[in-house]
């Protein structure tokens, strides 16, 4: 297992932050993670996989490794669905492709979401109306303290909006290492979310299908979001919120237009999904202003209020500075508290 230290970061993050690591490596299966905390067990560690969900605000004294845990297989199907395995380190869009090129159904709403697979139930990342936690399985993930690996069930990950157990209760205690999906040999089609209808009738798609829905979904994403490869950024920097309904509905008088939709999985304990609706964060920012704004070489995309961007030479506390300004202004107007979807390091 090669040790290099003191490596810039810059090329292992989508907002292309440049902070250094003390040491780096990667690692393709067990052993090599294991031969690593064998020898440093009280060394800092930083699990990097596609680097799209995260913003690096100092230099990391520890050691940073990349998950670089690739394969796809088949592991069983029955008459409905077919379960693939695929390793932490592959990228998410190639694996949805994968998938779709096969007519395995459920991933295509998914479709150019940043990132690898091992990050996909971490964030329990969602797009256009489907949730990961619909198509997981199961997972494999090694824990740094017992250094066994353990196996984790759908219920076991606690999936909650852009949340999981590893998020919070086990964070830095596990690297995730494959995951098993169980998808459709018949596909459930999903189009009434966002700009989906509108963009297949625009493709003029007569036959419906995972294809056509997985390009649409590329279309509008394409539209609306910048490359990371051009202008720096990981994507949506903030969760769309969820209000109680009471409070929905005094916005409402003063905010007509105020874009809205239901809540469907995540009800707080003791309440009814209909007691709560989820608002669009991006909206909300580009009320306060924010669209477009940009201060040096940190900003808010001009498309896409929810994205911040590097222009080239932005820190990583410039962009955590003004995601806290933006935090206040939005608290300030609406009285409601974001949430950033990035984790910060």
């Amino acid at each position: 297992m090669q040790i290099r230290e003191n490596i810039s970061l810059r090329q292992y993050n989508t907002f292309g932050i440049d902070v250094r690591a003390r040491y780096f490596s990667s690692f393709a299966g067990i052993d090599l993670l294991a031969e690593w905390i064998e020898r440093k067990p009280r060394v800092k560690k930083i699990i990097l996989g596609g680097g799209s969900n995260m913003l690096f605000t100092k230099n990391v004294d520890g050691i940073v490794l990349k998950n670089e845990i690739m394969g796809i297989e088949e592991i069983k199907e029955d008459d409905t669905y077919v379960y693939v395995r695929a390793g932490a380190g592959e990228n998410w869009h190639r694996f949805v492709q994968y998938c779709i090129q096969r007519n395995w159904a459920g991933l295509e709403n998914l479709s150019l979401i940043p990132g690898n697979v091992g990050a996909a139930p971490m964030q329990n990342i969602g797009a256009y109306g489907v949730e990961l936690q619909e198509v997981f399985n199961s997972l494999s993930a090694y824990h740094l303290h017992d250094k066994k690996v353990h196996n984790f069930t759908a219920g076991d990950c606690a999936f909650g909006y852009r949340e999981s157990v590893f998020k919070k209760r086990y964070k830095d205690q596990f690297i995730i290492l494959n995951v098993t999906f169980r998808l459709r040999k018949h596909p459930v089609f999903h189009t009434s979310y966002g700009a989906i209808r509108e963009e297949l009738e625009k493709m003029q798609v007569k036959a419906l299908s995972i294809r056509a829905i997985s390009q649409a979904v590329i279309n509008i994403r394409s539209s609306k979001l910048p490359d990371p490869a051009v202008i720096g950024n990981a994507g949506s920097f903030f969760k769309n919120p969820e209000i109680p309904l009471k409070q929905f509905e005094a916005l409402r008088k003063t905010y007509p237009a105020i874009p809205h939709y239901p809540a469907r999985q995540y009800p707080a304990p003791g309440k009814d999904d209909h007691d709560f609706v989820k608002l669009a964060a991006g909206w909300l920012i580009e009320q306060c202003g924010w669209k477009g704004f940009r201060r040096g070489d940190a900003g808010v995309h001009a498309n896409q209020s929810l994205v911040l961007v590097n222009y080239g030479k932005a820190t990583g506390k410039d962009i955590y500075h003004l995601s806290g300004e933006i935090l206040r202004s939005v608290h300030k107007k609406f009285g409601i508290v974001l949430e950033r979807e990035v984790n910060i390091v």
